[in-house]
């Protein structure tokens, strides 16, 4: 191996030839040669080296022990304080690791501790006593916990999915807990839902197999129902379970060999619940008219005979207790859905005609009163505003309905003078004017006739009873003479 030196050597020593004339080139490649072969020849040196890892980048040991002890010895020191509990828990989340942490902290305000699977307490671990379970039953204190936890979640955003995944687990729990740490948690859980810092769907751990069988989840529904109703009113109740499709769950919180409306219905009303009970009642209610409904396209799409579809519907109005409001309603949106409507305006009005001439006779079967009688214009007026091309066909609707019998005059006024939609208001009463004009002067020519038919009838009455009395008076009075005088 040549040395650095001796090939810096050559090269000077080639360089030299050159200026001397010597045998440049020879020199020169020896130079070269040289050099690059020393290049080649030195290689790095291989030794281990060690990256400090950044302080964003370093995980810290997952150590729940540890924070529930800060948070255990902040809650002893704050009592049963519940504004110096809110306070501390606000200050606490710039030094601890709430994010981390969620679970122990809920445990810990919840039970006093980190809950073990079942909903036992954890005996290795220091608990407190100033917590949800061991606070009074009563909804003023609930209510002053309820504002705690929804302060904190406020403040920690991040906090709020936790909080949910929490009331899940404890939800679970429930046969772990006293029957005090149940209704507690029941009122808890309904202040919350109600201010809406829970979302409905929490409501899904209820319908465990096992919490069912037991009778737990129908227990703990009835306290937490009430302290939802206590807050709000049962319409906002109904909007949130419809909202995450627990509506027409309701009945799952019984066994299955009791999962009848009847039981739902008694259970809830003996509890003080009959609002809770008269919706569910309504909902049962709504899917069996779907069904129905459902049942009903069938059987137009198949062709059935408009009297076999009448024989059907009586039997389920008899079967569900639907009311012949409820059924014409129901009948107008099946008629309407059963065929495809032409797009161009001109063309549907005619086409609307000849498909509601082919029902009237179904429709008429079930407007018997009055009432249904608005029902069904009130749909026709709602069903035509939403569909712009029947915009101008309301008329023609009415007047073909009214011909076949389906619609009576009286219910048409009515509709006109004051039952109306603001729903296309203005266009629709406009259309009705001239055909509202002719059926009031119909009336009115029919009542003079009436008037002149009884003023006829008032006077050969009178009539009638003069020559009867008069009649009767020469009778008696003739029969005084002798017989030989009334010859």
């Amino acid at each position: 191996m040549v040395p650095c030196d001796e090939a810096q050597y050559n090269c000077e020593l080639a360089h030299r030839n050159i200026a001397s004339g010597g045998k440049a080139k020879s020199a020169l490649s020896l130079a070269r040669v040289s050099f690059m072969s020393n290049q080649r020849q030195q290689k790095p040196t291989l030794t281990g080296q060690r990256f400090k890892t950044r302080k964003r980048d370093e995980k810290e040991k997952f150590d729940p022990s540890q924070f529930q002890e800060s948070i255990v010895q902040g809650l002893n020191q704050t009592g049963t304080d519940l504004e110096a509990v809110a306070k501390f828990l606000d200050a606490s989340g710039a030094k601890l690791d709430y994010r981390r942490y969620a679970e122990t902290l809920f445990d810990i305000l919840v039970a006093g501790g980190m809950l073990a699977p079942g909903g036992t307490l954890s005996d290795d671990v220091t608990c407190t006593e100033f917590c949800l379970f061991k606070a009074q039953e009563d909804m003023e204190t609930m209510q002053a916990y309820a504002q705690v936890f929804h302060k904190l979640i406020r403040r920690y955003k991040y906090l709020e999915k936790g909080f949910e995944e929490e009331i899940k687990k404890l939800l679970l729990f429930l046969k772990g807990f006293t029957e005090s740490e149940r209704n507690k948690l029941a009122m808890l859980t309904g202040i919350l839902l109600a201010s809406g810092s829970l979302s409905a769907s929490i409501l899904n751990s209820l319908f465990n197999e096992n919490l069912v069988k037991e009778g737990v989840s129908a227990c703990f529904a009835v306290k937490l129902f009430k302290s939802w109703l206590s807050e709000k009113d049962i319409n906002s109740v109904a909007a949130s379970l419809r909202k995450v499709g627990m509506d027409n769950r309701l009945m799952e919180l019984f066994p299955a060999n009791k999962r009848s409306c009847e039981h739902f219905s008694k259970y809830f009303t003996d509890a003080g619940l009959k609002e809770l009970s008269d919706f569910a009642r309504n909902q049962q209610s709504l899917g069996a008219r779907k069904e129905l409904q459902k049942e009903l396209q069938d059987q137009m799409s198949r062709g059935d005979s408009i009297k076999d579809i009448i024989a059907y519907l009586r039997e389920e109005i008899s079967r569900n207790n639907i009311s012949e409001q409820a059924m014409i309603g129901l009948i107008w949106s099946s008629v309407m859905s059963s065929v495809e409507w032409n797009k161009k305006e001109e063309l549907v009005t005619e086409q609307a005609i000849k498909h509601l001439k082919q029902y009237s006779p179904l429709l008429n079967a079930f407007t018997s009163r009055g009432l249904s009688e608005l029902t069904l214009l009130l749909k026709i007026q709602e069903y035509c505003y939403d569909n712009i091309h029947f915009m101008k066909a309301f008329q023609k609707i009415v007047v073909l309905l009214y011909r076949a019998d389906v619609l009576s005059e009286e219910a048409i006024l009515k509709w006109y003078n004051e039952a109306h939609l603001a729903k296309g208001k203005s266009v629709f009463l406009e259309q009705m004017k001239k055909f509202v004009e002719w059926l009031k002067n119909a009336e009115e020519g029919r009542n003079v006739i009436c008037s002149a038919v009884v003023c006829q009838f008032f006077i050969f009455g009178r009539l009638q009873r003069f020559l009867s009395s008069a009649l009767t008076s020469a009778v008696f009075s003739f029969s005084f003479f002798p017989p030989r005088v009334r010859v």
